[in-house]
């Protein structure tokens, strides 16, 4: 199991802390990581390259090359890829939201993106 994230869409001015979480081929950008603390480092990456303010959406996943995601896996992405979210706090701090526990999540929506930037950390 790996942990896949995926950056988040800020689509909602009138509320700011929305955030749509788009399935993997339709998001602007997508890490795969063998530990979730190297989740962290790629949002610092993004955040250089997105903007300071930012929101990810992360889950465990069985998949070992982030190129060719499983066709069941980007499926599955839209019912279980909305369970750990991580949000840019003032300062530069991150804030973690564990959802898994939840018996109803977020109410997020996926949304075309354009271009998909891969990222990938090894341990």
């Amino acid at each position: 199991m790996r942990w896949l994230m995926s950056l988040g869409e800020r689509t909602r001015p009138d509320m700011p802390r929305f955030a749509e979480c788009p399935t993997p081929g339709q998001v602007r950008a997508l890490a795969l990581a063998e530990d979730f603390g190297h989740l962290l480092f790629v949002r610092r990456e993004w955040r250089q390259v997105y903007g300071e303010e930012l929101t990810a959406w992360a889950a465990q996943m069985q998949a070992d090359d982030i190129s060719a995601l499983p066709a069941d896996l980007i499926t599955a992405w839209e019912w279980e890829g909305d369970v750990i979210r991580l949000d840019t706090e003032p300062g530069g701090y991150v804030r973690v939201s564990d959802y898994r526990d939840m018996p109803v999540r977020p109410s997020v929506s996926a949304r075309a993106g354009t271009g998909t930037q891969l990222w990938t950390t090894r341990s």
